[in-house]
């Protein structure tokens, strides 16, 4: 693989409320367009974050925006913000999209992680639908969720199943002051009506005995309709990211493969898995390297080529691991380069986008790679 091109989807502006841009992602149109959303606030989390839309019709070149077509909506009664927006297209011109909506009402002025019980901000997710390519959306509606589920963490786009089905990837939380042992885990619900309604959840990712978390699972759908996740895998006993574990489910996520470790470690991007069902991951390398890189696969069963390896970002300053798991996730506002998302092009090549600059001026960035 090469870097063909790079380059700056926005720009930070320091001491302004988009003085921090990040939770960038891309969405290839079927007309061959590009739709990408990102996340924009003073700080790394504010009640003050919007969602920036921007588009492409040069393969990512250039870009035009943001546009800002929502606006945080009041849910349950109480006003919060919009901390992120995962579009996917159902149908040419019918786009879906999934935000996740953090409660800034109910502990005003705090922050998004509380360090002392590993608890979230109450967190909802929320859907809208587009007829026009994005142009005009619908209200937001609200996605119920069991109680068990916690404050629901949206880990990617909402996926396209070869059955017609759609899956929604949501990721338990403790509610803020609960002091009990985090039971962290990953789950799916799936839609038949183009999600208007949805199931109850299907655990993908869980450790039964609490220690090891399943953040942030990636995924995509490849050709032959298995869909590829890719969780970033963390040990809560000894406070140490251990590789990246890959499940494949050949049945729209209601089983799966034995998580397998994949020689990398740290947290993976959403897949670019290209229509020939070779597959392109990118991930960040905070502790090692301290850069964000990717690889390819021939297949979803075939092993990442260290050959192919590409470096797309490299930070001046690593970043320092917190022996605390607590600390650690508090943390996380002051690391400046990471959220990968890779995107297949009409031409087979993937684009990359992240966020990469310094705490207090982050910029979204992209880079183009061939195959």
């Amino acid at each position: 693989m090469r870097i063909t091109a790079s380059g700056v989807l926005s720009r930070a502006e320091l001491g302004t409320n988009r003085a921090n841009l990040t939770f960038p992602m891309a969405l290839a149109l079927a007309d061959g367009a590009l739709i990408a959303t990102l996340r924009s606030g003073p700080d790394k989390d504010s009640a003050a974050d919007r969602i920036e839309f921007y588009s492409s019709v040069d393969g990512g070149a250039t870009w035009s925006g943001p546009d800002f077509p929502f606006v945080s909506p009041d849910v349950g009664g109480k006003s919060g913000s919009l901390k992120l927006c995962y579009l996917t297209e159902l149908a040419p011109g019918h786009l879906i999209a999934a935000s996740m909506w953090i409660d800034r009402t109910t502990y005003p002025g705090q922050p998004l992680f509380n360090a002392e019980t590993e608890g979230c901000l109450p967190m909802e997710i929320l859907l809208a639908d587009s007829h026009d390519h994005g142009q005009t959306w619908t209200e937001w509606r609200h996605v119920p969720m069991p109680t068990d589920i916690g404050p629901a963490s949206l880990t990617c786009p909402i996926l396209k199943l070869a059955d017609g089905r759609l899956a929604l990837s949501i990721e338990t939380n403790k509610p803020y002051l609960d002091r009990s042992k985090w039971q962290q885990r990953a789950v799916y619900f799936h839609s038949s009506d183009r999600g208007q309604t949805w199931s109850l959840p299907v655990t993908v990712a869980e450790d039964s005995s609490g220690r090891i978390f399943n953040w942030d699972l990636r995924a995509a759908v490849g050709p032959d309709g298995r869909i590829g996740s890719f969780a970033w895998t963390y040990d809560s006993q000894t406070s140490t990211y251990l590789d990246i574990h890959k499940r494949l489910s050949s049945d729209g996520g209601d089983s799966w493969t034995t998580p397998e470790a994949i020689g990398i470690s740290d947290q993976a991007a959403r897949p670019a898995i290209r229509p020939d069902g070779s597959i392109v991951l990118a991930w960040v390398d905070r502790f090692g390297s301290k850069s964000i890189r990717a690889r390819y696969a021939p297949s979803l069963d075939a092993p990442f080529d260290p050959a192919s390896e590409v470096v797309i970002y490299k930070h001046g300053q690593g970043e320092a691991a917190s022996a605390d798991t607590g600390d650690m996730l508090a943390s996380m506002d002051l690391w400046s380069f990471g959220l990968p998302f890779a995107e297949v092009l009409s031409d087979g090549d993937v684009l990359v986008l992240y966020y990469a600059g310094e705490p207090k001026a982050l910029d979204v960035r992209w880079a183009r790679i061939a195959i």
